[in-house]
């Protein structure tokens, strides 16, 4: 099983290029976008999917509206085939600060999903957080 994964892995970091992803360039597997291009996205598309890849006391202690928690070390397929069973529905991600939404949104993108987009953290959040 381990040989399995490690093969997916480095099969995913052949077809998507090592360090072009996080940079959000032309061949990125996730897309990186700016807060207010996340709420605009937020605000015209009804099937958009906002994740928050913080823990549970964090998004507990405040999250965006509508936000729907999966903490970053809980993505698998399973699980984001749970949260997210289109994997072509556009998915906004972030957590704190932009580290976790990186290592989340690559993850997501890795597992199939197209329309990734991550926009940094809610500490750089300038909307309404509940």
């Amino acid at each position: 099983m381990r040989r399995g994964i490690i093969a997916t892995l480095a099969l995913a970091l052949l077809l998507t290029g090592c360090g072009s992803a996080a940079q959000g360039g032309e061949n990125s597997a996730y897309e990186q976008i700016t807060a207010e291009e996340a709420k605009t996205m937020m605000d015209e598309q009804e099937e958009a999917v906002l994740l928050d890849v913080r823990e549970q006391d964090e998004y507990g202690s405040g999250h965006i509206p509508g936000a729907l928690l999966l903490p970053v070390d809980t993505i698998d397929e399973k699980s984001a085939a749970e949260a997210i069973p289109d994997k072509d529905t556009v998915v906004l991600v972030y957590c704190r600060s932009g580290n976790r939404s990186k290592t989340a949104s690559q993850t997501l993108a890795d597992l199939g999903y197209t329309q990734v987009y991550e926009f940094g953290g809610i500490q750089d959040w300038p909307y309404d957080v509940e």
